[in-house]
């Protein structure tokens, strides 16, 4: 590809920026304020939210959409995930054909629990429906901009699309592989940081190991029921945007979800927690947006249930554990599972 345009300056979007202009692309950031342009391009770097790493030659930044857009084969969203929708209406009359979409937000729209993909394929012509993609995956921005490597998946409901940005994308130490169910990877993405949250609340109660271990299979167990509900493959979240994804977040010391939820488990307001970070813990969105989609699916989240009651109906997070651990006794696989045995 010959262009690249970045929307937005978040640490992630920064991130894949710096890379792809390291490798001789034309790469361009769009930041939403003149302000903001002139920063980035007179310092040569993010200091508000990826410190310390230089812009290569080919980066630059600018506050103009047409600029940005002119001539791009790859248009990457890098915003959070409640912003999608306002930030492609300020984009969309600049987009030309034969521009690919690439989505790095995990979560889901709180209104419509619509996933970025189909919130980017309402805001855009049906022209560009074949070329909407996501990726996600175990990607700590300040791991993969240090040259660490790891892996990520690149899903499209157009396996072609996915496959010309796998090619863009990958380097050395960045492996991108391809999947065309893009609603187990979009699912499993988003929701893995509400079990971050649940995790991290752990965490700050000092639970141990043992208890963090069973909140993330517990939690797997029932993204992939939310997912499989929602027209996904179950095997999508034993895969990179699924496991992968949802150790990496509920593990590291990097994770902002995972901190929000240490933070509440100490006893700190939300509020005073969220306004002290420099990015945005996208679970806290998303629980609420998951609790209404398993609602309308029918599908039992009981995780997530504990996690947006603590969120937003004041559940203290130490009165959340017996709602789990005192639930009736079940089998582990499930009540599907056990009568498609008999």
């Amino acid at each position: 590809m010959r262009k690249v345009a970045v929307i937005g300056t978040t640490a992630w979007g920064t991130t894949l920026a710096v890379m792809l202009a390291a490798r001789d692309m034309e790469v361009m950031i769009w930041a939403r304020t003149e302000d903001e342009a002139e920063r980035l391009n007179r310092d040569r770097e993010n200091a508000a939210h990826l410190p310390a790493v230089s812009f290569p030659e080919r980066l630059r930044a600018t506050s103009s959409a047409a600029e940005a857009l002119e001539g791009a084969d790859l248009a990457i969203l890098a915003v959070p995930s409640q912003t999608v929708r306002n930030n492609l209406s300020a984009i969309r009359d600049h987009l030309r054909e034969p521009v690919s979409i690439l989505s790095l937000s995990k979560g889901i729209e709180i209104e419509t629990t619509r996933r970025m993909s189909e919130v980017i394929a309402e805001e855009l012509a049906p022209d560009f429906s074949d070329r909407i993609a996501v990726l996600s995956g175990p990607n700590f921005a300040r791991e993969v901009v240090q040259g660490l490597p790891t892996a990520t998946v690149i899903a499209a409901a157009n396996i072609e699309s996915a496959e010309r940005i796998q090619k863009t994308i990958s380097s050395p130490n960045f492996r991108a592989y391809v999947n065309d169910d893009i609603v187990g990877v979009e699912l499993a993405g988003a929701l893995k940081n509400v079990i971050a949250l649940a995790t991290g609340m752990s965490d700050g109660l000092g639970y141990g190991d043992n208890s963090r271990a069973a909140l993330i299979t517990r939690g797997l167990a029932e993204i992939t029921r939310l997912g499989v509900a929602a027209g996904a493959r179950p095997l999508t979240f034993a895969g990179l945007a699924g496991i992968g994804d949802l150790v990496a977040t509920c593990t590291s010391q990097l994770s902002r979800n995972r901190f929000v939820g240490q933070e509440l488990a100490r006893g700190r307001p939300l509020q005073e927690i969220t306004s002290s970070m420099s990015g945005i813990a996208e679970g806290v969105d998303t629980a609420a947006a998951a609790r209404r989609l398993a609602h309308r699916l029918g599908v039992e989240m009981p995780v997530t249930e504990q996690v947006y009651r603590v969120l937003f109906e004041g559940l203290a997070v130490k009165e959340g554990v017996p709602a789990l651990m005192e639930r009736e006794l079940k089998h582990e696989l499930g009540a599907d599972i056990v009568e498609s045995r008999v």
